[in-house]
């Protein structure tokens, strides 16, 4: 098992960030809280789960152990993959995972794409035992600026499960909320419109 990486940050993208290693480039699905701590160029160490399946090995990267060992352990509840968990983490912290969980919060996990009321209550009946109580550790700091902004967060929100035409509505109405235009390409904060627009989407 691979249980962290350390190195310069030669990449981020909407979904992942690639870390130079020894010479080689590993690249690490992150949610957008994590990948806003990145900066290409400088090091960066990672706390890391690799997920093992028959046709392919896939590294997950988190912006501490506790975002971690939250992923790891929402995946023993049944039909929870890793894909799940992440989107529970890109749209709640590991704080608000486990406080959704304690307190029997279904329409809270259900803000989760891929999340429905049924799968919500499995999750509580599985996970509430073994969850842990809440930390009160904070959310990580935003990204730098990037461009084009409006078709980043568009695409970062289908990846997580949102149709287009929701995403669209959701980064006009935060563009507006923001007082930006949604033609910007400069000092737009990418990961901060795009975790603006969950929030947005998981209270409609």
């Amino acid at each position: 098992m691979i249980a962290h990486v350390r190195g310069r940050v030669a990449a981020v993208t909407l979904s992942s960030a690639v870390l130079e290693v020894g010479g080689v480039g590993l690249e690490l699905m992150c949610t957008p809280g994590t990948l806003a701590t990145l900066r290409t160029g400088q090091e960066a160490s990672l706390p890391s789960s690799l997920v093992v399946r028959e046709d392919s090995l896939t590294l997950f990267g988190f912006a501490d152990e506790d975002e971690k060992a939250v992923f790891e352990l929402v995946q023993t509840a049944s039909g929870v993959g890793p894909k799940l968990a992440q989107a529970m983490l890109a749209v709640l912290s590991p704080d608000g995972v486990r406080t959704a969980i304690a307190v029997d919060d279904v329409k809270t996990l259900t803000k989760v794409p891929g999340i429905g009321q049924k799968g919500a209550q499995r999750i509580i009946l599985e996970l509430k035992d073994r969850i842990g109580a809440p930390t009160g550790r904070g959310a990580a700091a935003p990204a730098a600026p990037a461009a084009p902004w409006r078709d980043q967060v568009a695409q970062g929100l289908v990846g997580l499960g949102y149709n287009a035409k929701d995403a669209d509505k959701a980064v006009e109405a935060v563009s507006e909320q923001a007082g930006v235009s949604t033609g910007a390409t400069t000092e737009v904060d990418v990961a901060t419109m795009l975790r603006l627009a969950l929030r947005m989407l998981s209270k409609a």
